[in-house]
């Protein structure tokens, strides 16, 4: 077996060998590129991509990516084509076809059938004078001179290159179509990434108990109001606005320093001008503040108003960390 050394030796030259491989398609990248991009952006139909074996791997994630940016994509297995699938192609869909060597017996048969019902073809593959590149209206050159895999057959470099032109032609699109962040969390309403773009501070502070004190309140009722809303805080609030804060630490060194605060109030051990947060803000921007100031609770505004907090652990419990 190999020392850790030898290991790590093999990983690095991996990744710098593919690494490489991603550098030079720039130079690779020709008007065909750009206008294969302008097809389907102008192109009333969906986009099908597809491949055989693990080039139909990197196709199914393409599609996953151009579907999650805006642009309409199905996958279509190249075997599966030729065997009953063709009838997904419409007639304004645009096809790609991906292949490293472009002369797999599954790509000859299919290509000409796509160009017999005269759908656009695009091809992706590392070798432009391929049966699949003479064919093809536009080619997407992913060559790579050799395979990470030591006896240059195991696909490895070859498919980075292809997944690399996939997102090449999906931010394009993206930008061509103008697609924004609000956009994208359409797409992904579901999970961590989603909530990031549309969770609102206002979403979170709204489920909360919404703890408060006047200023000359005593202090034996404010640890009251903190222990039964159990936010570890409370605003203290005048005519509905916010003038401080008291958290559990405040109290704690209160009690470090004085025997008696039994004639104590709200306003002698509060926090003056205490970090806040409009509701209508993103809960990653509260999430943001939180870290900047090094606190674990926000007081929560909206018109001028106290309106709530949010806490550190609601962002934990969203998924928002």
């Amino acid at each position: 077996m190999k020392d850790k050394n030898a290991i790590i030796k093999i990983a690095k030259q991996t990744i710098e060998m593919e690494s490489k491989a991603i550098l030079n398609l720039a130079s690779l990248i020709t008007d065909d590129f750009a206008e294969a991009i302008q097809l389907i952006y102008k192109s009333k139909g969906r986009v099908i991509i597809t491949g055989i074996g693990k080039s139909a791997i990197i196709a199914s994630k393409i599609v996953a990516t151009l579907n999650s940016t805006g642009t309409p994509a199905i996958f279509m297995h190249a075997a599966d084509a030729i065997h009953g699938d063709l009838g997904l192609i419409l007639k304004d869909d645009v096809v790609i076809c991906i292949s490293k060597s472009g002369n797999t017996p599954e790509i000859k048969v299919l290509v000409p059938l796509i160009k017999s019902a005269k759908n656009k073809m695009i091809a992706i593959t590392g070798n432009p004078d391929s049966f699949l590149g003479q064919h093809a209206n536009y080619i997407l050159n992913a060559y790579v001179e050799k395979e990470a895999c030591p006896n240059n057959l195991a696909p490895t470099t070859s498919t980075t290159a292809q997944l690399v032109i996939g997102d090449a032609l999906a931010v394009c699109l993206l930008g061509l179509r103008g697609f924004s962040s609000n956009d994208f969390a359409k797409y992904h309403p579901g999970g961590a990434l989603g909530k990031k773009l549309y969770l609102r501070v206002q979403d979170i502070s709204s489920v909360n108990e919404k703890p408060k004190v006047a200023p000359d309140t005593n202090i034996k009722n404010v640890i009251v109001e903190i222990t039964e809303k159990m936010l570890g805080v409370t605003a203290v609030v005048e005519n509905d606005k916010i003038i401080g804060i008291i958290t559990d630490g405040d109290l704690r060194r209160m009690l470090s320093k004085v025997d008696d605060f039994s004639g104590l109030t709200a306003k002698d051990i509060m926090g003056n001008n205490p970090k806040r947060i409009q509701a209508e803000a993103m809960a990653i921007d509260a999430l943001e503040l939180m870290e900047n100031n090094d606190i674990s609770q926000l007081l929560v505004e909206e018109n001028g108003k106290y309106a709530g907090i949010v806490h550190l652990h609601d962002l934990i419990k969203e998924g928002i960390i």
